[in-house]
């Protein structure tokens, strides 16, 4: 048996990078999966690809800094498929790459909307939708760099860092309560993503010679990586696990 066999998910920012691979092996392992993005034509390109391997998978346009628009794509899953178990909350952007002092605060406010404020709401509609099935796990996507700090990423360190915290406090409001929904956080490092190319083309020779001199492996990490973990958390296999955070950097914050 898949370890997700039966199992409903809908993965927020499913059109390419992490979304993309965690949707390819969540069907693999029996989800029903829903993607959901601002891109609607690699997005559906992607579950067009997914299905053609025997998976079960649409998708939904969804701007995930939107109510109105959580609401409807949760009250069509339910219509649906009967039930939603899994949210992934894994779309986002990043920082721009700039100090604070020359940070305008519509780039810092846009990071926050999308990172974050798209993850509270997400959270709010996916618990709602959960408990009117058997329960289920969301799993917040933040980043090593809601762990540490690190120069020229404020807005983006910010938007992760409450991220973090968001699903702690997230995890302890639904703990007592059934039916249980078990609430986690991602905190991936440099991983071989369009997010990571794009601040590698921007920053130059030296961001990627950063990374090879100060992740302990040396090298990307590769999305089917983070991919695994959030499977591990949506599984059964985690039933006792709520409130924590996966780190998943080679080495990078054991530093």
């Amino acid at each position: 048996m898949g370890r997700l066999d039966g199992k409903v998910a809908l993965l927020t920012g499913g059109a390419s990078g992490l979304g993309r691979a965690t949707g390819e092996l969540m069907a693999a392992e029996g989800a029903t999966v829903v993607l959901s993005d601002i891109q609607e034509v690699e997005g559906e390109n992607v579950a067009a690809a997914i299905r053609e391997t025997g998976g079960a998978c649409s998708f939904k346009a969804h701007d995930t800094t939107d109510e109105s628009q959580w609401e409807h794509v949760c009250a069509e899953i339910l219509e649906e498929h009967g039930h939603l178990d899994i949210l992934l909350n894994g779309a986002g952007i990043g920082g721009g790459g700039m100090s604070i002092e020359e940070m305008d605060l519509e780039t810092w406010r846009r990071c926050l909307s999308i990172n974050l404020d798209g993850v509270f709401l997400g959270c709010k509609h996916g618990i709602r939708a959960m408990r009117q099935g058997t329960g289920g796990s969301i799993i917040n996507i933040s980043s090593i760099l809601g762990l540490i700090g690190m120069v020229n990423t404020a807005n983006y360190a910010a938007s992760k860092g409450g991220v973090r915290l968001l699903t702690k406090a997230a995890a302890l409001e639904c703990a007592r309560k059934t039916p249980r929904v078990r609430v986690n956080s991602i905190h991936p490092g440099f991983i071989d993503t369009p997010m990571v190319a794009s601040a590698m083309q921007r920053r130059g020779p030296e961001f990627k010679e950063f990374i090879e001199a100060n992740v302990p492996f040396g090298e990307l990490g590769e999305p089917v990586d983070i991919a695994e973990g959030v499977v591990y958390l949506a599984s059964d296999a985690a039933k006792f696990v709520t409130g924590s955070e996966l780190t998943i950097d080679g080495g990078f914050v054991a530093r």
